[in-house]
């Protein structure tokens, strides 16, 4: 009967301790609000903006030219043999294939790039997202950005700002 009552005692205690030990502290942040506000994101987005406006630009280089070059054959067509319009229609042809290439190499580009500007900036909101619940005792962080499958995020704490401040913005 003793060691009845000391089991049921541990037991109880255990259970007990198993109820303190889930009471794990939670939080969350709108990733995509503090990835807008970084420095690093904003810098990356002019510098993405001036690539593409070069592309941009040469792309309607090329555009101009092949404009200039139609007028040109058109108004020349008519002095000119059969076998002679055929090659420049040929010509122009190739010229509007180059064109579309560019467009898609110059797209490609900008994605190859937006990748490689972009996985730094989020492996560094991640280890001030963790770093941040690590000093606080959080075991887990729930994204809040409109989206993300949290819907309800009234009681947990919201550690924005703290991580702002560790990323230094």
């Amino acid at each position: 009967m003793k060691h009845l009552k000391t089991l049921l005692l541990v037991a109880i205690f255990t259970i007990g301790l198993g109820g303190v030990a889930n009471a794990q502290k939670t939080a969350h942040i709108n990733t995509d609000k503090l990835l807008a506000e970084m420095p690093a994101t904003k810098s990356m987005k002019a510098e993405l903006e001036k690539l593409n406006k070069t592309y941009r630009d040469d792309i309607e280089a090329m555009y101009k030219k092949l404009e200039a070059k139609i007028k040109k054959y058109e108004a020349e067509g008519k002095s000119q043999t059969q076998e002679e319009n055929q090659k420049r229609a040929v010509e122009v042809q190739q010229d509007r294939l180059k064109i579309s290439q560019a467009e898609q190499a110059a797209g490609q580009e900008m994605q190859k790039k937006y990748q490689e500007k972009t996985l730094p900036i989020l492996k560094k909101a991640e280890d001030a997202i963790k770093a941040v619940a690590s000093e606080r005792g959080i075991i887990y962080v729930f994204d809040a950005a409109p989206g993300k499958g949290l819907i309800v995020y009234d009681k947990g704490e919201d550690i924005y700002d703290a991580v702002k401040s560790k990323l230094g913005f």
